[in-house]
């Protein structure tokens, strides 16, 4: 993250975008609704997308934007965004009055 270019950042954030508003509007899994729940998969898939696109690799090195691959970087932010949600909704069960 230190040291990343400005197009770098740019294609992580629209790569995490894409995937929270799958997850959240498209296949509406969400635990957390509006705009709150989204971007906390928007964070998450971020971090997702760069540890994606450092630790898988250089899957389809034709698609490869900013120096980073968008395979890896989609499936990491995929993986963040659903992360969240997973762990979020047992924790909101947990903690909640019934």
């Amino acid at each position: 993250m230190i040291g990343m270019n400005f197009w770098a950042f740019l294609v992580l954030s629209v790569t995490a975008v894409v995937a929270a508003a799958l997850i959240h509007y498209g296949a509406r899994y969400q635990f957390l609704e509006g705009f709150d729940g989204f971007l906390a998969k928007v964070i998450a898939g971020w971090v997702g997308a760069w540890l994606g696109s450092r630790l898988i690799g250089d899957w389809f090195e034709r698609l490869k934007i900013a120096n980073i691959y968008l395979i890896p970087a989609l499936l990491g932010a995929f993986a963040g965004a659903f992360v969240v949600v997973a762990t979020g909704r047992p924790w909101q069960k947990h903690t909640l009055p019934q």
